[in-house]
């Protein structure tokens, strides 16, 4: 007597709860906005509802360990966009942790180090440049450019050893 035999939920009331690595999660605020996909269906809007103030070790598949943060997300889309979704179905989330109307950008593919600063090789009258830049927030496709660029400046993007200061370069068609 007393044991459940079933445990009844209410699928409209689904949230998402994630397990972040903690150097990602410590950049996380509550109502931070995020994007999911990765299910199968449409992306939907979420918002972050809560990053919990503990982490816990999790062996990746490759065997590597690591330190991972609960957060949990709330939907902000209306039900009939999720609807399809289920309890411990795969979610891929994207939580904006930054923006900025009107940054100025590059791929990080163009950066190098030169001494301590950053550079990239500007195109300035069919020559590579070398040009140092100040760099603010960036992530693993792109950075925020503070100065040292102007909007509509060419640069050499994933410059190779036979790229130096002065070398002619040309402009190449994107595949």
């Amino acid at each position: 007597p007393g044991t459940p035999l079933i445990e009844i939920g209410d699928l409209l009331d689904l949230e998402i709860a994630a397990d972040l690595l903690s150097t990602d999660a410590v950049q996380i605020k509550d109502g931070a906005s995020v994007r999911i996909d990765g299910w199968g269906g449409p992306a939907i809007q979420g918002r972050v509802t809560r990053v919990d103030p503990a982490g816990f070790l999790k062996v990746s598949a490759l065997g590597i360990e690591e330190q991972r943060v609960r957060t949990v997300i709330d939907f902000v889309d209306p039900p009939r966009t999720w609807s399809r979704l289920g309890h411990d179905f795969r979610v891929i989330v994207h939580v904006r942790i930054w923006d900025a109307e009107n940054a100025l950008t590059l791929p990080v593919g163009a950066l190098f180090r030169k001494g301590d600063d950053w550079a990239v090789f500007a195109v300035k009258d069919g020559r590579a440049r070398t040009t140092l830049l100040r760099i603010g927030r960036r992530n693993n496709r792109v950075a925020e450019v503070l100065s040292g660029l102007s909007a509509g400046d060419q640069v050499v993007l994933h410059p190779s050893d036979r790229i130096r200061d002065g070398v002619t370069v040309s402009a190449r068609e994107s595949r």
